[in-house]
This record gives C-alpha cells, structure tokens and sequence, in this order.
C-alpha cells in the first residue's frame, strides 16, 4: 500500500494542493485510499487461496488473448510509470545538486540489491525500511505549519470546491484517481502474496496489514497535499521545472529550506520504493504468462528471466531520463492517467476471478463485496471516460480552450 505512494502520486497530491488549497481533493485522497483497500484486499485473498498470480489466472481461466493482452497493457502502463518514478528520484536528487545520472544509476543498483538475495523476505525488508520513510511528507505538511482548522473543515465537508476548467478538473482528478488505485497494484499485490507465502489461515492478519497499510498511505499522501497547500495563491497553479527542483525549489521559497529538505528527501523514497515494487510487479507478469518461475524465493539461476525481466524494466526507463528534452512534467502527470484510463478492464477480471466459485469456493466475494466494488469501477470507468471525451472534443476545436 506504501508503494502507492510513489513519486507521481505525491508530485500529483501536492500538485491538487498547490493548485486548489485545502478543500475538495483532500477529503477525497481519503476516499481513494478505502478504494484501494478494498481493491488489494480481493488481491490479497485471491492469491491466498489460489497460491497463484493475477497473470497466471486470467491466462489459465480466459485464455492467452486475455492473459496476453492484461500483460502487454502492464507492460506499457508499468514503463511510463516507471519513467515517472525515475523522474521523482531526479526531483528530489536535483534539490541537493545532484542530476540523472545519480537517480538513474542510484535507482538501477537499488533493484539489482534487493532482487540479489534469494528471498522475498530479504526484498520485502528492503523495501518496508525504505517505505517508512514515506512518513517524510506528513513531517513536511507539519513543518508548513497548515490551519489545522481548514484541513479538518476540508476532511468533512470536502469544500471548498475546486474552481477551474473542466478539463483542468477531470485531469486532476483522473490524475489522483491513478495515483491510488493501479493496475500494476493488481498483478503485484496477489503475486506478492503468494510470493510471501500466505495462506487462507492467514486472512485475518493480512486484512489487517493491508487496512494499515492504508491508513498510514492516506495520512501520508494527505501530507503531501497539505504541503503543496502551502503553495496555494501563491504561484502553486504555475510550478514547473520537473527537470529541476520543481516542488523543493517552491517550498524552500514559501517555507523555507527545512520543508523542502524533507519534501525532496520523501520524493527519493517514494520513487525508490516504487521502482522496487512496480519493476517486480512487471517480472511477475511476464514470467506468469510463459510458465517461467516467478519469485525471489528461487535461487538466481532457475528465475533468469523473471529476475532479468526486473532488471531490465528499471534499466529501461532509468534510460528514458537520461534523454535530453523530455517532457518530463508531462510524463509524470499523465502516468496517473493512463493508469486510469487501462485499470478498468484488469478490476473486471479481478472481480470475475474473486466471484468464481470453482476457484475461491466460501472466499468468493460477498454481496456487499460486489457492490462496493462495482461502485469503484464505475467512479474510475466515468473518470476515465469523462477525461477522454473532453481531451477529444477540446482537440477538435468543438470546445473553446479552457471551456
């Protein structure tokens, strides 16, 4: 749940906050957060009874077009995200002085460590001592000193109300919507969980680390829109410069360096913990669909390709930022989106592999299970419409700019 708030995640919940202030977007990362709860949760029991990856199954149950193409579409979301994380890395490391070389190399060696030992729990101790780290944006929220006031009126009434064109809106919130509720969180959080060797008897502990895990993820993300906050009204809505300091640079000149600091310090560790996390997501994908083994628990020589398949997909987009001129803002914003425009269809086959009886038997889904659910796909499925009729007509010219 704590790589969900990986660097363009926090890069967009401070974005809603520099640009609206305390209100609307704040209450509604909350909510975003129970949506992921419930969404890793089916993950979570699936794998636990089926001792079987998210990939593997829908192959296994729907056929390779199906398996193929879930996989494919990871595939392309999980390189432009990775791109995005290898950008917050930059952002922060651009703070100290210190350019894409470093985040590049820095982010590649981080990978090959943690996949090295031989086991998942080495990996996974890797990467929860860097996830505590994420507590670094609730340090900078509190060091901009907020009107707690205004952020608990914000929690409640989700006001005020975000005041911009609609096109502006329905990015940001697509945008947040992606930064929360992935499909890259699909294939890693059941595949994990097989990988960590839970079992049916373990249901209750793992619902509990998984509610955990999303409260601390939302009172995190929370901080980082209250630290963007600070920037509200006073050229928060204008911030560029992903390519160099970018967020630091703005709150050092509002807050001061101390907020900045840790600010850019949070953004390192929540693109750290995510290339960990959606490079393994992206192993486990592609050796599911071949058959090939897939788990750190497998000794280096008999899990090539699911260890090269990790590997590779960091190399790949640490590469991508060392190319001059990309639009690196661009790529970091519009990572969310495309999550959200491809999540609908994998939350479909979560939820036909979660009500199948032959497969889950007294685990498959309950009614309300099923109904929560379906209200999630259909907020994220109308989201995501909602963006791409509006981006089109705006690109016909059937709208005028900013209508």
């Amino acid at each position: 749940m704590l790589g969900e708030n990986d660097g363009p995640s926090m890069i967009s919940y401070a974005t809603d906050g520099a640009v609206y202030g305390l209100g609307f977007f704040l209450a509604f990362t909350v909510l975003l957060f129970a949506m992921a709860y419930v969404c890793q949760e089916i993950c979570m029991r699936i794998g636990a009874v089926t001792h079987r990856g998210y990939g593997e199954l829908v192959l296994q149950r729907y056929g390779p077009v199906w398996g193929w193409f879930g996989a494919t579409d990871l595939a392309v979301t999980n390189l432009v995200t990775l791109v995005a994380e290898f950008i917050a890395i930059r952002v922060g490391l651009a703070y100290f002085d210190l350019g894409a070389p470093v985040a590049a190399i820095g982010g590649v060696l981080l990978v090959v460590i943690a996949a090295s030992g031989g086991r998942y729990r080495r990996w996974e101790r890797v990467v929860l001592g860097l996830a505590v780290l994420n507590a670094l944006f609730l340090a900078a929220a509190v060091l901009t000193h907020p009107k707690w006031g205004d952020v608990g009126r914000a929690f409640v009434t989700f006001t005020p109300l975000p005041s911009a064109p609609a096109n502006t809106i329905l990015l940001l919130m697509a945008s947040t919507i992606g930064a929360t509720v992935t499909p890259w969180m699909i294939f890693f959080q059941q595949s994990a969980s097989v990988d960590k060797g839970i079992t049916r008897r373990d249901l209750a502990y793992a619902r509990l680390d998984t509610a955990v895990g999303a409260v601390l993820a939302a009172v995190f993300g929370c901080g980082a829109l209250v630290a963007g906050a600070a920037l509200s009204g006073r050229g928060g809505d204008s911030i560029q410069g992903l390519a160099g300091a970018g967020f630091p640079a703005a709150l050092a000149g509002v807050s001061g360096h101390a907020v900045a600091t840790v600010f850019a310090l949070g953004l390192i560790e929540a693109g750290a913990v995510a290339v960990l996390t959606i490079s393994a997501s992206t192993a486990y994908a592609a050796a599911e669909c071949v058959g090939a083994a897939h788990s750190f628990n497998i000794e280096p020589r008999r899990a090539r390709l699911f260890l090269g398949v990790n590997i590779a997909a960091a190399l790949a987009a640490a590469a991508v930022i060392l190319i001059p001129h990309v639009p690196l803002l661009a790529i970091a914003l519009n990572a969310n989106v495309l999550a959200t425009v491809l999540l609908p269809v994998t939350l479909i086959f979560l939820m036909m592999l979660a009500n199948d009886r032959g497969l889950m038997g007294d685990h498959r889904n309950t009614a309300i299970t099923n109904i929560v659910a379906g209200v999630i796909i259909a907020v994220i499925t109308l989201a995501a419409l909602a963006y791409a009729i509006d981006s089109f007509l705006q690109s016909l010219h059937w709208l005028p700019p900013n209508s």
